[in-house]
């Protein structure tokens, strides 16, 4: 599951003084982050990606401002204005994660949530996807929370860039930047269209992401996030099992029949894989297929079991 950061009542959110915040505070006794052997030799050795808008974050309003960055850099058409009624909270005097992520998916694209890594970072701002990251500018105990959207680096000197504030394009110490976002666990995402996945997050993370997309917007519009996983992921043997289930839900039976197949192939104990490969098998008149996979399904313990050993009892008597 994702685990959202909910921010303490106090908690304030910087507009168009988070930069002078940002200058006056210190970031400790910060390092730059270290970056994993292979990671470094695959990464280049700087990255900015030109094709990002910048909207000025006026006050409170850093959140609207990064999603229309992200969701333009998308193709998509999305208005600062129209998009600070869908995350801004007055009483919040901000934008706290769950609507940002809402707001991601109801504009038809699904938000990754990155690991908690410096390395990951730039491993999306590689692939070419600009990321939105939250930011405590200030201290622990009296938080100034701020989204900025990163858009390259500069491994040799060091930096980071942001689209942040009223600025465009601005070069951070990457030490000091990587100190400010810790204070939010590293919260950050990227923002793609179902098919797109990202190149760093773990077979896990996407699964959740691409099924909270397709609660919100339905198995037709997650079908092509569910083939992008499976491709990359053939071994997970869940990245099938809900690739069967959107292909039922779109009325592609054969298809639908094939990815629970591959998903009992890829973990010989996912009973429910089963129990619909046996009912996918009895719709289509081999009953030979449907009694196998019944039987299979039924012997496994859990609260598929029961629906099973129905539909095998069912099977039997016809």
């Amino acid at each position: 599951m994702i685990a959202l950061l909910r921010q303490p009542g106090n908690a304030r959110y910087a507009g168009v003084s988070a930069l002078m915040v940002l200058l006056l505070t210190l970031a400790g006794c910060a390092s730059t982050p270290t970056l994993a052997p292979e990671l470094r030799r695959q990464l280049p050795p700087r990255v900015q990606l030109a094709d990002v808008p910048f909207h000025g974050q006026r006050d409170y309003q850093c959140g609207p401002a990064s999603l229309a960055m992200v969701l333009q850099a998308a193709g998509r058409g999305a208005r600062v204005d129209a998009l600070i009624p869908q995350v801004f909270l007055p009483g919040r005097e901000g934008s706290v994660q769950p609507e940002m992520l809402a707001t991601v998916r109801r504009h038809g694209l699904i938000p990754f949530r990155l690991p908690e890594r410096y390395g990951a970072l730039l491993a999306e701002l590689a692939a070419g996807h600009p990321a939105v990251v939250m930011q405590n500018l200030a201290l622990p105990a009296w938080p100034v929370w701020h989204y900025a959207v990163a858009i390259g680096y500069d491994r040799a000197a060091e930096t980071l860039t942001l689209h942040t504030g009223m600025t465009p394009r601005r070069e951070v110490d990457a030490a000091r930047f990587d100190a400010t976002w810790a204070r939010s666990s590293r919260w950050a995402f990227v923002a793609l269209p179902p098919g797109r996945l990202p190149a760093s997050a773990g077979a896990e993370t996407m699964l959740q992401a691409i099924a909270d997309f397709e609660t919100a917007r339905g198995p037709r519009a997650a079908l092509p996030a569910w083939r992008a996983l499976v491709a990359r992921h053939p071994e997970h043997a869940m990245a099938r099992f809900a690739l069967g289930n959107a292909r039922h839900a779109v009325g592609d039976l054969a298809g639908a029949r094939a990815a629970f197949r591959a998903a009992t192939e890829a973990d010989a104990e996912l009973a429910p894989a089963w129990l619909n490969l046996g009912l996918l098998a009895r719709q289509a008149g081999d009953n030979a297929a449907a009694r196998r996979a019944l039987k299979r399904a039924a012997a496994l313990p859990g609260p598929w079991q029961p629906r099973a050993r129905r539909a095998l009892d069912e099977e039997t008597d016809a």
